[in-house]
């Protein structure tokens, strides 16, 4: 059995990052698969649904932007795709961003449990997060790998869908649009408004025109 874990949101200037870890049976349907930053949201939120339904076990957790800034971007990664392997291992800590309006749901406690004999692990990167069973990263294993790309895309939906939703917390900041990424329109919001409450402040801002 293969575990690929990947995030999304490494490099936005506001929000946290997002990680899954996806286990798939024999018998997924690979052709919905691909490179989440290819796909179109269409595609994406139909595999998303396939994979939540049908993948043998799957996990979204993730890591704040005061986190973010305080173990910089690189470790947040690391920690959010920990995260995510472990609540793969149990599925009581399952959450898909709904009606969060806090950040409660980041940095939950999680329980280790039993795995699979044999299960090793794929993440994409140069580096590999801290988990308990054999990890190999892999530079560009979103593209080439079917359980990373799976991961890809649950944790890219999984942000653009709490994105959103901080959208209508935080409407002078446009977050529907640019999803936090640093655009020329994001840049010149934040210049023009100041930080908003989920602002990665260790991120630089400069001139969005």
């Amino acid at each position: 059995m293969l575990c690929g874990i990947d995030e999304a949101g490494r490099g936005p200037l506001a929000g946290p990052v997002c990680a899954a870890a996806v286990v798939l049976p024999a018998d997924f349907p690979l052709g919905v698969l691909g490179d989440s930053k290819k796909l179109k949201p269409r595609q994406r939120e139909e595999a998303r649904r396939l994979i939540v339904d049908k993948a043998a076990a799957w996990g979204v957790a993730w890591a704040s932007h005061t986190e973010i800034d305080e173990i910089n971007i690189l470790q947040a990664s690391l920690l959010a795709m920990k995260r995510a392997f472990d609540c793969l291992l149990n599925p009581l800590l399952r959450g898909w961003p709904g009606q969060l309006e806090t950040e409660t749901p980041f940095g939950k406690p999680f329980a280790q449990a039993a795995f699979p004999s044999g299960l090793t692990a794929v993440a994409d990167g140069l580096y590999a997060p801290d988990v308990p069973i054999p990890c190999t990263p892999l530079v560009k294993a979103d593209a080439s790998v079917h359980e990373v790309m799976a991961a890809s895309i649950l944790a890219k939906t999984a942000r653009d869908q709490l994105m959103e939703h901080y959208a209508g917390l935080y409407p002078a900041y446009g977050y529907e649009r640019h999803k936090g990424y640093p655009t020329a329109e994001h840049r010149s919001l934040i210049l023009k408004h100041g930080p908003s409450p989920i602002q990665r402040v260790t991120f630089r801002v400069v001139s969005g025109k």
